[in-house]
């Protein structure tokens, strides 16, 4: 039970063990003792310790935002209590009042992210493999990824309109754009000379890039994944506050501040930060697991 991944594994055995122990004991020096043995030991697990490592942040965040709070540091009436604001968002999450807008930014994050992927990992390997052809459109990749894609907002409200579509497809470039410049720079990247090695073997072009290229590619091809997803995740709340929504996180956000729901408003923004916290999470744990042979 103790080599599982999960970090508390025989958690429950352990208690018994160290009620046992606490029970027999006589003096309160004894129990004391028993007491910090069992922290200690539990601190150096590995897996609590990270465990420990992981929360440090959170709790970082609210004692600071407590501090605000309490010392008055920010004016009463623009910053809650984390307490009041915690609450009262694990209450709506629990009655279900956040999940028609977490799941309708996530589906719109998905949408960006599947036609950024299907149209710029094949244009990324095509602009990789010659290096002419990456040069001559390199000054039109290098521009419009330095161009916020906040910016584009009215020549896509314009295209497309005020539905989803207009939301989806500016997020979907502005990841789109990270995914080419990504893939394209992990194929030009790719170690020569295991390239040289399979071509001297008369392996043939589309088998090296089949079994050498692809895989040297696909560290670099999750870093652009992961950054592209923060930042369809951004376009898409930011979409939702101004460009017609009538749902999504983004929504929820600004129409807090406009009726001014303080601890709504504020809880809106930290499942914002966990949901993008999460979606990086299972794309990093995905591609540690894909591509543990990375830098080998």
């Amino acid at each position: 039970m103790h080599n599982s991944a999960f970090p508390f594994a025989g958690l429950g055995s352990t208690l018994r063990r160290f009620e046992a122990e606490m029970k027999r004991a006589i003096t309160p020096g004894c129990r004391l003792g028993i007491l910090v043995r069992y922290v200690v030991d539990a601190v150096a697990n590995p897996k609590v310790k990270r465990v420990i490592e992981l929360a440090i942040g959170p709790l970082l965040l609210l004692a600071l935002w407590w501090v605000a709070f309490k010392g008055q540091l920010v004016n009463k009436d623009l910053l809650p209590s984390p307490i009041d604001t915690l609450r009262d968002t694990i209450s709506s999450i629990a009655a279900g009042k956040m999940t028609g807008d977490i799941v309708h930014t996530i589906v719109r994050v998905g949408y960006s992210i599947l036609i950024a992927v299907v149209a710029g990992v094949p244009i990324g390997i095509v602009l990789g493999a010659k290096d002419a052809i990456y040069r001559s459109v390199e000054f039109l990749v290098d521009f419009f990824r330095s161009t916020p894609a906040t910016a584009m907002f009215p020549l896509f409200l314009l295209l497309f309109g005020l539905g989803d579509i207009a939301k989806i497809a500016v997020a979907a470039f502005a990841a789109w754009l990270v995914i080419v410049f990504n893939v394209a720079y992990g194929v030009m990247n790719a170690r020569q000379t295991r390239i040289l090695a399979a071509r001297s073997m008369g392996a043939s072009s589309l088998r090296i890039f089949k079994d050498v290229i692809f895989y040297e590619t696909l560290p670099q091809t999750f870093v652009g994944l992961r950054t592209a997803v923060s930042l369809a995740l951004v376009v898409i709340i930011v979409a939702e506050m101004f460009i017609g929504a009538t749902d999504g996180i983004g929504h929820r956000i600004i129409d807090a501040q406009i009726s001014y729901s303080l601890t709504e408003m504020y809880g809106s923004i930290l499942v914002a930060g966990a949901m993008g916290y999460g979606l990086n999470f299972m794309l990093l744990t995905i591609e540690r697991s894909l591509i543990h042979w990375s830098g080998k």
